[in-house]
């Protein structure tokens, strides 16, 4: 049985040879999309695949020339045996173009290059706009997302959900930021990111001010949603959070816009008819019945009507040294203050006729 050692050997040198010559006789196929033509295929992104752990290299290099992503299948499984990428293959969900060359197939197997979604949340967006933003992405369903966006499945991770019952909305604690998310990733994960991103955001430096001026962190989060809806000018934030607060120390009604504006959104038919912030808004819809509408009722919402942004958030914290206790929009995006009420009708009259 000695001469099996050098037939093996043999044999190894052949296959070898064999690999060489596959790549030596097509160079360009390796390195290069397949597709010929003006417009190339690497254009047209969008070809999903997804790789199993412990998936052999050979079935996967079949599934990529089946779906057109790649033009030979021994081509890609001659190339990652000879970088040595074999057992290196990383499992997850990548995004391909048709006629994608095998070396950018193979890095990106070996290097996790899985496909990605970019969700973007803006400053003052309410929980269903940041769940339809979610869903235009193609990450996730929005109902699916809205259900996840609970406090109870993550209040053991994250402190400042441990005073929120289990089945409190998250509405205002997800922070407004740009997400790149893999394509796998579920309603919980993205929530749980945007949920550490505000625990970055808010630090306990900042809790422990907002205490020292009596505000939890759900106080300057639901505040600052207001702020945030109702102020286009950013120097005006501190002026207006000024306002806000004084009108809570002596209890008179906040008188927000955007609480009604919200309050309004609960109802889907007035969604699909005036969009998630209606304006302007009319005498009768001043007197909708809802614990969110501060011209009917005194003190803050229940909680946040939007994601408010950090400049918002330190509005509150540290919000102006003034005695302004109104304010009127001028038509240009900034308001008029005023300290008394007479002032204030001045500056009605003024602004808006």
């Amino acid at each position: 049985m000695r001469w099996l050692g050098p037939l093996g050997v043999l044999a190894a040198l052949l296959l070898m040879g064999l690999a060489a010559w596959q790549v030596y006789l097509s160079p360009r196929a390796i390195a290069e999309p397949s597709a010929p033509g003006p417009a190339p295929a690497r254009a047209q992104r969008g070809i999903l695949l997804d790789v199993r752990e412990g998936e052999s290299v050979t079935d996967i290099a079949e599934r990529l020339q089946a779906r057109g992503i790649i033009a030979s299948s021994l081509q890609l499984r001659t190339l990652v045996a000879l970088l040595g990428y074999e057992g290196l293959i990383q499992a997850g969900t990548y995004e391909f173009s048709a006629g994608s060359s095998a070396l950018e197939v193979a890095q990106r197997l070996r290097h996790g290059r899985f496909a990605t979604v970019v969700v973007r949340v803006i400053e003052g967006w309410s929980l269903a706009e940041i769940a339809r933003a979610v869903e235009q992405a193609g990450a996730a369903n929005a109902l699916d997302f809205e259900l996840a966006a609970v406090a109870g499945p993550y209040r053991s991770e994250f402190q400042f959900l441990e005073d929120l019952p289990p089945d409190s909305s998250l509405e205002g604690y997800l922070f407004p930021a740009t997400y790149i998310f893999p394509r796998s990733v579920t309603p919980e994960e993205m929530v749980r990111a945007m949920l550490t991103k505000m625990d970055q955001v808010f630090t306990q430096e900042m809790r422990q001010e907002a205490m020292s001026r009596g505000l939890t962190m759900h106080d300057v989060l639901t505040l600052a949603s207001i702020v945030e809806r109702e102020v286009a000018s950013p120097p005006e934030r501190p002026i207006v959070a000024q306002v806000f607060l004084r009108r809570l120390r002596i209890g008179m009604p906040l008188e927000a816009d955007p609480t009604v504006q919200y309050a309004l959104a609960q109802n889907p038919l007035n969604v699909e008819r005036y969009g998630f912030w209606k304006a302007p808004l009319t005498a009768q819809d001043l007197q909708v019945d809802s614990p969110y509408n501060t011209y009917r009722r005194r003190g803050l919402p229940p909680g946040p009507i939007a994601s408010p942004g950090l400049d918002s958030i330190m509005a509150v914290i540290r919000p102006a040294d003034t005695n302004y206790l109104y304010f009127v929009a001028k038509g240009d995006g900034t308001h008029a203050f005023a300290e008394t009420l007479a002032e204030h009708l001045r500056n009605v009259a003024i602004y808006q006729p």
